[in-house]
């Protein structure tokens, strides 16, 4: 075939291809092969002939052959690009980001707008890839040769908009470099804004900061921009509320972070953040039922604040609301969900706050549930403090044997650490070892004299050690005292006052100021409920006694509080108020409905009322409960006489007097 004839068989191939004749197109391309085996314009034509054939492997052998006779030349990378572009094209993504590379190449010195629709159709394959720095890179391409078209600031802004948009996900993966060039689109797109102050500026400034915010080594970056931004719009709240939760964030309380708080108030008395940083600032002050209600009050306006919740525990934990600090540390948790850098280390915090918290519940299942917040902790095995609170969960959880272990083995390894010895106490407390305890809480408090709880166990070390330390002021009294002291919101270290005024000093006025504070801090606390409303009435004052009596009941659910209905339905007893009597004394039994005490009251509140039959019922039921309760029977027996019922109220008494030959009541009835 003669070159004329090759030049002849091209054109018909093309024509065949332009008449959708791609078989016919083929069979031209052959024959010119078979003359000329390197044939650049056949092998490119059978490459375009086969993929409309949907013979994909053989258009792209086509398109390499020809790409490899001539790699600069166009034509084959086009149709290479075409087919990988294809719908039916699985799994070359990467080989046509490695085309469309080419391209560029190819149209970078000619043919512009070309080379600009390669290079979108490149950032949107890294984009669906997530290959957020080659995306930013490419991008970044585009706007070079933009500008040096000059380009008018208009469009080069809306090209830095979209470079944003582009990589606005790729936060997540905290890469430096992809992060630096996203910042970079934001500062430029910003200062190409058309209207500066204005509405397009103002949502740009936003999300520029927001993003910032989530960088954590861009502190300073993010400080400046917010100041920039409150130059620019000094009624905005927003870059305020930035700054005051980066600062809570950071856990550290500085001047300017306290001028932060304070000035975002002023702005706006309501803002989420502004009243969180007013909570940590009064969980600092010592000021903790403040610090809980500001912490509270915030976090329902900005609730994915993990740090202001590990606060809000902390000041619960200070006030000694336990079980509402075990929900504020999971609110943490929550609100962390996998933390890696910075809040990696919030959530080891919040991780042993909740345990410590759970610790001071006491019960079994708490105990548990503190050694798997315990197990948690990253690096937790190199902390002995974290090491100290295992110890304490297990024998909170009764497990004696691996509690002592580690107390053993942090004696050796920490002897200067009070935690250490203050496990060690807590064991000998708990074994009755009052000896040894007394010389571990010693030890504690030589280390770390400033914790209300070493001298609270050791106060109780001496009021169950002998007679002789109980009644020693020096003794329990002092450590009860300087318990107190330290921790204001202690209330079992008030009611141990209490008991010491009550039972060794004989001092009843002030017993009863330590129990009512006690009962103040702690409304589930019924001893001091209780001894407070005793000692009340004793020295004749029934206003407070009632008042104590009349919070409880007030607040108290269905079935609770037992102790507060029963005394307040005593009190109406003596007091003759039957109805009010009755009333309180059923709320009693719902609590507790085997008191035999309790149903013989209700039968005298019901006698006094005129109620005979269910008088009659009542001290029955109490007899059933308690045979040995004579009262009961005999009331019984008299109000069988009363409403005529003579057989049995003679039993009854004949009962009565099998086991008490000589009650009067019964041989008179």
């Amino acid at each position: 075939m003669s070159n004329k004839e090759v030049k002849a068989a091209l054109k018909s191939a093309r024509d065949a291809i332009r008449n959708k004749e791609y078989k016919e197109a083929l069979k031209h391309c052959k024959a010119v092969l078979k003359q000329e085996k390197n044939n650049y314009n056949a092998w490119v034509f059978i490459g375009l002939a086969a993929a409309e054939l949907e013979q994909p492997d053989q258009a792209k052998g086509a398109y390499k052959k020809a790409i490899e006779l001539e790699p600069n030349h166009l034509l084959a990378w086009q149709g290479l690009a075409n087919l990988y572009e294809k719908p039916n094209q699985i799994d070359v993504k990467g080989d046509l980001a490695d085309v469309y590379q080419k391209l560029l190449e190819l149209y970078e010195s000619g043919d512009k707008q070309k080379w600009c629709d390669v290079c979108n159709k490149l950032v949107e394959l890294y984009h669906q890839e997530k290959k957020y720095l080659e995306v930013a890179e490419t991008w970044q391409k585009l706007i070079r040769m933009k500008q040096e078209e000059g380009a008018e600031k208009a469009e080069l802004h809306q090209l830095w908009k979209k470079m944003i948009q582009l990589l606005k996900d790729s936060t997540r993966n905290q890469d430096n470099k992809t992060g630096q060039l996203l910042l970079t689109a934001f500062e430029h797109a910003l200062n190409s804004t058309d209207t500066v102050p204005g509405e397009d500026h103002q949502n740009l400034y936003k999300d520029f900061i927001q993003c910032l915010s989530k960088f954590p080594h861009e502190v300073a970056r993010l400080e400046k921009a917010c100041h920039d931004m409150m130059a620019l719009y000094p009624t905005m709240s927003y870059p305020l509320e930035v700054l005051c939760l980066h600062f809570v964030h950071s856990g550290t309380l500085s001047e300017k972070a306290l001028h932060c708080f304070s000035r975002l108030l002023e702005m706006d008395a309501s803002s989420g953040p502004g009243i969180i940083g007013f909570g940590i600032k009064c969980l600092k002050e010592k000021k903790y039922k403040e610090a809980v209600e500001s912490l509270t009050e915030g976090l329902q306006k900005t609730n994915q604040c993990p740090a202001a919740w590990h606060y809000l525990a902390e000041a619960q934990m200070k006030i000694h609301e336990h079980r509402n600090a075990v929900l504020s540390c999971n609110q943490a948790l929550e609100a962390l969900g996998t933390p890696e850098g910075p809040n990696l280390r919030w959530k080891n915090l919040a991780l042993q706050l909740k345990a410590e918290t759970l610790i001071k519940i006491a019960d079994a299942d708490a105990a548990e549930e503190a050694i798997k917040a315990l197990e948690q902790i990253v690096d937790a095995s190199s902390d002995p403090v974290v090491s100290a609170l295992r110890g304490q969960a297990y024998l909170k959880k009764g497990l004696m044997d691996q509690a002592s272990k580690i107390s053993q083995e942090l004696l050796l390894s920490h002897p200067d650490l009070a935690e250490a010895h203050a496990l060690e106490g807590f064991i000998h407390y708990s074994q009755k070892n009052y000896e040894k305890a007394e010389k571990s809480f010693l030890n504690a408090i030589e280390k770390k004299a400033g914790t209300a709880e070493y001298h609270q166990y050791l106060g109780l070390t001496y009021w169950f050690m002998s007679d002789e330390t109980r009644k020693d002021k020096g003794k329990a009294l002092t450590q009860f005292l300087k318990a107190a002291k330290l921790d204001s919101y202690l209330g079992s270290a008030f009611c141990y006052l209490g008991n010491y005024y009550r039972d060794i000093a004989g001092d009843k006025s002030r017993a009863r100021g330590c129990y009512k504070k006690a009962f103040e801090l702690d409304e589930t606390d019924e001893e001091s409920g209780t001894a407070a409303v005793n000692l009340s009435v004793e020295l004749g004052d029934m206003d407070t006694a009632l008042s104590i009596l009349n919070k409880v009941t007030g607040k108290a659910r269905p079935g609770t509080a037992k102790w507060a209905w029963l005394h307040r339905g005593l009190y109406y007893l003596r007091t003759g108020q039957p109805s009010q009597a009755v009333a309180d004394l059923q709320a009693a039994l719902r609590a507790d409905p085997q008191d035999s005490n309790c149903w013989e009251s209700l039968g005298e509140a019901y006698l006094n009322r005129g109620s005979y039959s269910t008088a009659l019922k009542s001290f029955r039921k109490a007899s059933e409960l308690n045979p040995g309760l004579v009262y009961s029977i005999y009331r019984a027996a008299a109000l069988e006489q009363i409403l005529g019922k003579y057989e049995n109220a003679i039993a009854t008494y004949q009962q009565i007097l099998k086991k008490t030959e000589n009650y009067v009541p019964a041989l008179k009835g």
